[in-house]
C-alpha cells in the first residue's frame, strides 16, 4: 500500500487541521501543484504543498530513511523562492515508523558556505493526545508516543463512531484502518474498526484507481491484460487486509468470491511464516 497517497488525501481534505498542528493556527490551505513550479518535481508522488496568501506549507511523510532528503528540502525552497518569492514557507519531514537510522534526525542541508533547515517529526515521539483533537488527524495517532496502540486504536475508533458526517467518518476509518497497519496486526485492526463504516470511502476508490492505472501502465510493456491482473490482485489483497467483506471486494475489483477466498488464505499464509 502507498502510504504516501493516504498522507496526501489527509493532508488535502483536512488541510485546518494540520494547519493547526505544524503553523498554530486552523488556516484553510489549498493545493499547489508542482507544475506551477518552474521546474520538473522530484519524485511528485509524495510530495505535498499547500498554500494560503501569505505561506507555503511543504510536507513530505516517510516510512523509511531517505538520504536525499536534506536536498529535497532545499531543492523546493528554492523552487517555491524562484515562483513566490515573498510568501513565508514550511517544510516538515514527518517519518511514520519508528527507526534507530540517524537519517530521521537530519534536519539540515549543510554544503560549503550554504546552510538550509526544515523541521523533523517522528511520530512515535509525538503525544497521542495531539492526535485525537481533530478528526484529520485521528489516523496518526496509532503510530504517536505510547505503550498500548491497541488502546489508542480503540480511543480512535470510538471517536470514529462518534462522527456524524458519514463521509468523513468513512475517509478517516479507512485511513486509520491503512495507516494502522505500519503497527500493528491486521486482524486487531479488523477487530477494533468497523468494516461497514469504510465501504464508502473514496479511500477505496483511489486504491482501485491506482490499480487500474498500474495495470494500463505495467500492460503496456508487459501485456495488458497481465499487468491488468497483477494491479488488481494487489487492490484486492489491500482491501482483504484492511477488513473489507469479500462480497464486498468482488464487487469492487471483479474478482470472484472462490478467487478471492484463495487470495485470502494465500495471505493469511504469509502472514503466519
Amino acid at each position: 500500500m502507498n502510504f504516501d497517497n493516504i498522507c496526501k488525501f489527509l493532508a488535502e481534505n483536512f488541510s485546518s487541521d494540520f494547519a493547526t498542528w505544524l503553523l498554530g493556527e486552523p488556516i484553510t490551505l489549498t493545493e499547489l501543484s508542482p507544475k506551477e513550479l518552474s521546474l520538473e518535481p522530484i519524485r511528485a508522488d509524495a510530495l505535498i504543498l499547500l498554500q494560503s496568501e501569505q505561506s507555503i506549507l511543504h510536507l513530505e511523510f516517510q516510512t523509511q530513511p531517505d538520504a536525499e532528503i536534506p536536498f529535497r528540502m532545499i531543492d523546493y525552497r528554492l523552487r517555491v523562492y524562484r515562483r513566490f518569492p515573498h510568501k513565508a514557507m514550511h517544510q516538515v519531514v514527518i517519518y511514520l515508523k519508528q527507526t534507530n537510522s540517524d537519517l530521521v534526525q537530519q534536519n539540515t542541508f549543510t554544503i560549503s558556505g550554504t546552510r538550509h533547515e526544515f523541521a523533523v517529526i517522528r511520530l512515535w515521539e509525538e503525544p497521542t493526545e495531539v492526535f485525537l483533537r481533530t478528526a484529520g488527524l485521528l489516523p496518526f495517532a496509532v503510530l504517536s508516543s505510547t505503550i498500548d496502540r491497541e488502546a489508542v486504536l480503540n480511543q480512535v475508533a470510538r471517536e470514529i463512531n462518534s462522527m456524524t458526517e458519514p463521509r468523513t467518518q468513512s475517509n478517516i476509518a479507512a485511513s486509520t484502518a491503512i495507516l494502522a497497519g505500519l503497527v500493528l496486526d491486521k486482524e486487531v485492526i479488523r477487530r477494533v474498526l468497523r468494516s461497514d463504516i469504510m465501504r464508502e470511502s473514496v479511500i477505496y476508490q483511489d486504491i482501485l484507481e491506482e490499480g487500474k492505472a498500474e495495470g494500463k501502465a505495467e500492460g503496456k510493456a508487459e501485456g495488458k491484460a497481465e499487468g491488468k491482473a497483477e494491479a488488481l490482485l494487489e487492490v484486492a489483497i489491500n482491501l482483504v487486509n484492511t477488513g473489507m467483506p469479500l462480497e464486498q471486494v468482488a464487487r469492487v475489483t471483479g474478482l470472484s468470491i472462490e478467487q478471492l477466498q484463495h487470495l485470502q488464505t494465500q495471505v493469511e499464509g504469509d502472514g503466519h511464516q
